[in-house]
């Protein structure tokens, strides 16, 4: 396929004389283009959840998961992992990014960095090994600098996943599993900053946050590993601590502080552990996983 032929570069029907149009019907026309995404998103519900296991099994053995685009792409996908630590507790260091154009290219333009299919060679092989995984995200699947990153990360074993809005793409070829998010054409012909880009980021927040769902750091919906590193989010651990133990507040707070600002060991302390020593432990034990962890406190099934 032909990028000039794919959906995300064609014309939408219906749109002549936009520019032309009240503010409400512009405005109305661009919304109905963002549930549009939306609907692709959720078609693709069945490919988002085999990439989440598949990441979540190099991450749950110690891999990196490293973001990999250009443009948008990789603006949205740097926008997801960035939030992972503070939302998940993912160590900073698991966690890379494969920019086309590198950090600059996140404030600038430097749209032809994207065309660099060398350079996305050379980031991958510095940063990829067969124990990571690879988000690669562009709405065509044409750009090179990401297709040369996804192939060389292939080529050394790492699980690359493809996160594209177009069918039959080169990208999609270079990875071991494809997100096809079909936005199909953009209300602004081309922009992929909308549709497509709305597409993009659901699915990246949908893929990431499964995959720390299963990682133990989500539990009842809760963020278990959330870090509380400013007075909002020593509040936010108290509030979580209290709801899962079934607590006060005054004693949540005092078991975050006790912890030092960690949720699972406080909610342990509060539910049966006799110490943090022994929070620790069981938590240790069990792998991470609260869940787990809590039927392992004495009086529990």
């Amino acid at each position: 396929m032909q990028l000039a032929t794919s959906k995300t570069e064609q014309s939408l029907a219906g749109t002549r004389g936009f520019d032309t149009w009240p503010n409400t019907k512009i405005l109305t026309e661009l919304l109905a283009g963002q549930r549009r995404a939306l609907d692709a998103v959720e078609r693709a519900l069945p490919a988002i959840s085999i990439a989440a296991d598949l990441i979540t099994s190099r991450l749950t053995d110690g891999g990196k998961l490293i973001y990999a685009g250009a443009g948008t792409s990789i603006r949205i996908a740097v926008q997801d992992g960035s939030e992972l630590p503070a939302t998940f507790g993912m160590a900073e260091e698991k966690i890379d990014y494969l920019i086309a154009g590198g950090r600059a290219a996140m404030f600038e333009t430097l749209a032809d960095a994207e065309d660099d299919g060398e350079a996305g060679r050379l980031a991958a092989a510095q940063s990829c090994t067969s124990a990571d995984a690879l988000i690669a995200v562009a709405a065509s699947g044409h750009t090179p600098y990401t297709i040369a990153a996804a192939r060389q990360a292939r080529s050394v074993g790492c699980c690359v996943i493809a996160v594209v809005n177009n069918a039959g793409s080169p990208l999609a070829a270079a990875a071991d599993h494809e997100v096809l998010i079909e936005s199909g054409p953009e209300v602004i012909s081309g922009s992929t900053r909308m549709g497509a880009g709305t597409a993009q980021k659901a699915t990246l927040n949908l893929l990431s946050t499964l995959v720390h769902t299963r990682l133990g750091a989500v539990h009842d919906g809760f963020m278990v590993n959330v870090q509380a590193g400013n007075q909002k989010l020593v509040a936010r651990a108290a509030r979580i601590v209290s709801a899962l133990s079934g607590q006060p507040m005054d004693r949540a707070e005092s078991a975050i502080r006790t912890t030092g600002g960690h949720v699972k060991p406080a909610v342990l302390l509060l539910s049966g552990a006799t110490d943090l020593a022994t929070a620790q432990s069981i938590l240790s034990a069990s792998g991470g996983n609260l869940r787990l962890a809590l039927s392992k406190l004495p009086g529990k099934v």
